[in-house]
């Protein structure tokens, strides 16, 4: 990242707190302010320090489908989706599993202040694996702002350039799409990188220096 310009900033604790007077709509702070960089901007300097979660509005032919993505902020590989019919809590809690299956723990989950991420059982899931819950400022999108790119360069480069008649061709145009974004796209931010070789790049480096 220092090739970048972007100098790392080291994470303070924080003691998180919740209203528990009413335990399904706990609000828990915001901690990625502690990872800005002069700029302004939010900067985690390994893969699963920070992810970021959340879930869109995608339209099909007489309807439309949720997708619920999870992003890790260093490397901007998207780590695990989900897309359903509903947006229930389910979907944010089975998206979450297959990250945690296949990517290890993170530090820090970021998601908005929605029902689905302030549900016990996501917040159960998050407890039980010791990682930090954040959560953006109300009306704040801006503060999850990696995954907000992502599903805008998704719909402007796959979604409203194509019509899915039902809900396999649209999980077939999105798995496509998100390969293509993994794996063979290169991102500007990343120095013209790919997201995925990014992360494995990263996490070899983190084996490495534990070893």
């Amino acid at each position: 990242m220092s090739k970048m310009g972007l100098e790392a900033i080291h994470p303070k604790k924080r003691r998180q707190s919740l209203d528990k007077s009413h335990p399904e709509c706990s609000i828990y702070p915001y901690l990625l302010s502690n990872y800005r960089n002069d700029k302004k901007q939010v900067v985690a300097t390994t893969p699963n320090e920070v992810w970021s979660a959340d879930i869109t509005y995608i339209p099909i032919r007489g309807g439309h489908m949720y997708l619920s993505a999870i992003i890790d902020w260093h490397s901007r590989a998207v780590l695990s989706y989900k897309i359903s019919n509903t947006m229930d809590t389910s979907l944010v809690v089975d998206t979450l599993k297959e990250a945690i299956a296949t990517y290890g723990i993170p530090r820090i989950v970021n998601t908005n202040q929605g029902s689905q991420y302030r549900s016990k059982e996501h917040i159960r899931l998050l407890e039980e694996n010791g990682i930090q819950i954040s959560m953006n400022g109300k009306g704040r999108s801006i503060d999850n702002i990696a995954i907000e790119r992502f599903f805008r360069t998704l719909k402007y480069d796959e979604i409203y350039l194509n019509e899915y008649k039902d809900a396999g061709e649209l999980k077939r145009g999105v798995a496509r799409f998100i390969d293509f974004y993994n794996c063979k796209r290169f991102h500007s931010s990343l120095g013209y990188k790919k997201p995925m070789n990014v992360y494995l790049e990263g996490m070899r480096k983190e084996v490495k220096n534990v070893a």
